[in-house]
């Protein structure tokens, strides 16, 4: 099963690059016209063009295609004293004569830089702030589930079904600018943006963690209800077994597997950055680079963006295919 859909991996990624290239090609805009300087010439803007190969849709599919997936001979980028040694590495054999170079292009919005550098820089940031988000969102959801479900219709559980309601409801811009206010403004406890600390992460992560804790709290609350009157959870309590051993270890093992499958798409968009609360917060994250590259029309940007976030979303799919199988070793 891992081999097959590593097998598929390109081509799923393939069908994403063409749908994603062709809508951001309509796009309408001259990406190589910077608003807030002065306009280039005619002739400087048709020889960039070509340059990047912008001026025909084709001639940029393949050869950004080429570039970024293609693999790449070594000894045809080797030239000058600095790659002396890697030649002579080269000739004696201690190095492959190819090899993969997953270049995405250089940037058209951020001078000297390239994708891969922006990539490398926000990435980071993204998948902490994501990891975070999702920590805190399972801790809480299946918390808020678990209590729900152990007593239904009750005043706790009325109260997770509408914090979860709210979670659900609100956009994130909303809940991140009341966060903001209250305890950024207001209160002055938190900081109200930028990165660094410990302490920068708290709002946007509380944020960002609050749609999918919200979900996650639904779907355990609707497995656990379900399961508590399964013939299993009834046998294991007229045995005697504690009733937090019933909850956690029989009921809640089954009716995990609802949300297991719902972290595996989660925490790849999560991790990929949320575009509005990297925005709100001022983060600098994968997620606003993305943003900035489709006000300027970037079509290096965010096709880089969009590869990493499609690779990234079916490895996540591929682990929780996995884990599935761990959890539930009856799931083949």
């Amino acid at each position: 099963m891992i081999v097959r859909r590593l097998v598929q991996l390109p081509l799923i990624v393939g069908v994403i690059y063409t749908l994603t290239l062709v809508l951001a090609w309509k796009v309408p805009g001259n990406p190589l016209e910077n608003p807030e300087g002065r306009k280039p010439a005619a002739e400087v803007v048709e020889a960039m063009k070509a340059q990047y190969n912008l001026d025909n849709f084709w001639k940029f599919y393949w050869s950004y295609l080429d570039s970024a997936t293609g693999v790449k001979w070594v000894r045809e980028s080797l030239s000058g004293e600095a790659d002396r040694r890697e030649r002579e590495a080269l000739e004696s054999g201690l190095i492959p004569p190819a090899r993969f170079v997953f270049d995405l292009g250089p940037s058209l919005q951020y001078k000297d830089y390239r994708v891969n550098d922006i990539v490398a820089a926000a990435l980071p940031v993204s998948v902490t702030l994501g990891a975070a988000a999702m920590l805190l969102a399972v801790v809480v959801g299946v918390a808020a589930g678990v209590v729900g479900a152990a007593r239904p219709n009750s005043i706790a559980d009325l109260a997770t079904l509408s914090v979860a309601l709210v979670g659900i409801s609100l956009p994130s811009f909303v809940i991140g600018t009341v966060l903001l206010l209250v305890f950024g403004v207001w209160a002055a406890a938190l900081p109200v943006g930028g990165w660094g600390k410990p302490a920068n992460m708290v709002l946007p992560a509380v944020t960002l963690s609050l749609p999918f804790a919200a979900y996650i709290a639904r779907l355990t609350r609707m497995g656990m209800v379900e399961h508590l009157s399964s013939d299993f959870v009834r046998t294991a309590r007229a045995k005697g077994v504690h009733e937090l051993r019933v909850l956690l270890r029989h009921a809640l093992k089954n009716a995990f597997l609802p949300v297991l499958s719902y972290l595996g798409p989660a925490t790849a968009l999560a991790m990929t950055g949320s575009f509005v609360v990297e925005r709100v917060f001022n983060v600098p994250g994968l997620g606003q680079h993305f943003v900035n590259a489709v006000q300027n029309k970037d079509l290096f940007l965010i096709m880089g963006v969009v590869l990493v976030f499609a690779t990234m979303l079916i490895l996540f799919n591929l682990a929780v295919d996995v884990l599935y199988r761990w959890v539930d070793p009856r799931i083949e």
